[in-house]
């Protein structure tokens, strides 16, 4: 990446916390860590690529603190607000609710295949789309407000460490259990991971960073929410399957249902 595209993605990435309480920044601090080795003009374009999401976003970056370190370090802390009737936490899904998604998955693993493992696919049309899914991901701040304003969406969070790890956890809060019926593969990801050899499910299940948001919804609301959000932001709530009662996630593969790996990325796994 540019040190653009690391300022941006670091803020983006934080901000998607921010969309999934349905709540809209308004400011932020940064600790940054500057290594004896990091020059000036890298310094000044990581604040211009931080700077430009924080405009167009609304988020007035209030202050922090810059110090040397043994490496570059990034530490961002975000203030948000929201009603307390529309935030939305992990823990409020329910047996019977429909189990959704802002967007398709798996486009930001497919860039990171091209930008650091295979670059001879950067010639692909879907390369341009896949690697800036992953340099520059968009924070789903107006669709989390959206959602959240409505009471026909008990749950939400974002898609940062993967398909497979999140809903599991947005399961074990709410003490139900999910089953997923559909993967909706990036476009992206569906040919990049086909030319690698790779399997596209994998990627949207497993590759994370993805920033949607997974959204527990209503199932006698769902197909009027849907409506009104293709109608809102041009694209579809995609359901993926549902929460039942019980522990643990499955799949439905063809008539049968297995668990659920969860291949996602986990901070504390060695």
């Amino acid at each position: 990446m540019s040190a653009a595209e690391v300022g941006y993605r670091a803020l983006a990435c934080n901000l998607s916390d921010i969309a999934a309480k349905g709540a809209r920044p308004v400011l932020m601090t940064i600790a940054f860590g500057v290594s004896p080795e990091t020059e000036e003009a890298w310094i000044r374009d990581f604040y211009r690529g931080m700077a430009l999401l924080a405009e167009s976003s609304g988020t007035a970056i209030a202050g922090g603190d810059i110090m040397r370190a043994p490496v570059i370090t990034i530490a961002i802390t975000i203030i948000g607000e929201v009603r307390s009737s529309n935030c939305k936490l992990r823990g409020g899904a329910r047996p019977g609710d429909v189990a959704a998604v802002t967007g398709p998955l798996g486009a930001s693993r497919a860039g990171l295949k091209v930008a650091c493992e295979r670059r001879d696919l950067e010639t692909l049309p879907e390369a341009p789309r896949a690697l800036a899914a992953y340099r520059t991901p968009t924070p789903r701040l107006e669709e989390g407000r959206w959602l959240a304003a409505s009471k026909n969406v008990h749950a939400m969070m974002d898609l940062s460490d993967g398909l497979s790890t999140d809903l599991p956890r947005m399961c074990r809060l709410s003490r139900c259990s999910a089953v997923v019926e559909a993967i909706p593969i990036d476009p992206a990801a569906d040919a990049i991971a086909l030319h690698a050899g790779d399997d596209p499910a994998a990627y949207a299940l497993h590759g994370g960073e993805d920033y949607e948001l997974l959204a527990a919804v209503d199932a006698r609301a769902f197909g009027y929410l849907a409506q009104r959000f293709a109608q809102r932001f041009g694209k579809p709530l995609l359901r993926i399957g549902s929460f039942e009662a019980g522990e643990g996630v499955r799949i439905r593969r063809g008539a049968v249902l297995e668990p659920l790996v969860n291949a996602g990325w986990d901070h504390l796994r060695t």
